[in-house]
């Protein structure tokens, strides 16, 4: 016989420390009210450098209990949109294919329960579920996706849903994709780029040297909008917890100027967080990654914030 899980009743004393994204109390992080869910998936299977983006979402977690919750530019606490935290999904040691169904059949579930899916990786192959799904409910739509690598290649290493892929297979379900911060590419890929429709790219060295190359860039997007953010398009000595680091990137506040931008600008229906390759015994990169998260809650849901 079937039975109800009993609602989850705190301990009696107050000294006790939520785990969920935010380390949030049972009003701001029930599934039922919250606007935002948090899906962490710990998968690494084709990492093809450095293993161990596996524990990213565990690390970005553990460091969102010690986030300062007001946004000081916002001026607002988005965490009162509700961030309810799932449990994490199994990836499947079959296949990615399987590991990638799985994800995709989570994202549809919320979807469906009109909450805005935030994907924790793990590695950036994860990113192609959501786009799948998303595709399926709403149809054509734009993929931002800041990275270092436009991980266009059709196969490598065996498998056409190798990290070093994802751009490829998001761009051919017919999707916007508007790529910023590559500076990482093979011969293979720069020849697709030349070749591809609905794909623009944003290389690192010409936004460096031409900044309104950003915006530019982001003028290609059409409503609605996921983002995905690979954290190696930070450069390496502000976030050096990847699988492939590469020399130059963005700053921190280059980076949030385009996810306000898109906040703002564009409907936004998800979003995820990959590649966070702890290293032990520094927590800044988790941290990082954490608060990166936050930031863009409080860009896509609060739409500003409140003054």
């Amino acid at each position: 016989m079937h039975h109800e899980p009993e609602e989850e009743i705190p301990p009696p004393w107050g000294y006790w420390l939520p785990q969920n994204f935010g380390g949030l109390a049972p009003e701001f992080s029930r599934f039922s009210s919250a606007r935002a869910v948090v899906l962490p998936v710990p998968y690494d299977l084709t990492t093809s450098y450095l293993a161990g983006t596996r524990h990213g979402p565990q690390a970005i977690i553990e460091a969102s209990t010690h986030l300062e919750l007001y946004d000081e530019e916002l001026r607002c606490e988005p965490y009162r949109v509700g961030i309810h935290t799932l449990p994490f999904l199994e990836p499947s040691a079959a296949s990615p294919e399987e590991t990638l169904q799985r994800v995709e059949e989570a994202i549809s579930w919320l979807l469906e329960r009109e909450k805005f899916p935030v994907m924790l990786g793990g590695e950036h192959s994860l990113a192609l579920a959501p786009v799948r799904a998303l595709q399926k409910r709403f149809g054509n739509l734009s993929v931002l996706q800041l990275d270092a690598h436009a991980d266009l290649r059709d196969s490598f290493q065996g498998t056409q849903f190798n990290h070093a892929c994802v751009g490829r297979r998001v761009h051919e379900l017919g999707v916007n994709l508007v790529q910023v911060g590559i500076r990482a590419i093979s011969g293979e890929e720069a020849h697709y780029i030349r070749s591809a429709q609905n794909l623009h790219v944003c290389l690192d060295y010409e936004l460096h040297s031409t900044p309104a190359k950003i915006d530019e860039a982001l003028s290609k997007l059409r409503d609605p909008v996921y983002v995905t953010v690979d954290l190696d398009v930070f450069n390496p000595a502000l976030m050096p917890a990847v699988g492939t680091p590469e020399p130059g990137g963005l700053d921190w506040y280059t980076v949030l100027k385009v996810l306000r931008y898109v906040g703002e600008h564009y409907r936004v229906l998800g979003c995820d967080v990959v590649e966070l390759c702890p290293i032990a015994g520094v927590v800044g990169p988790n941290f990082l990654a954490a608060k990166l998260v936050y930031k863009m809650l409080g860009y896509f849901l609060t739409k500003g914030g409140q003054g």
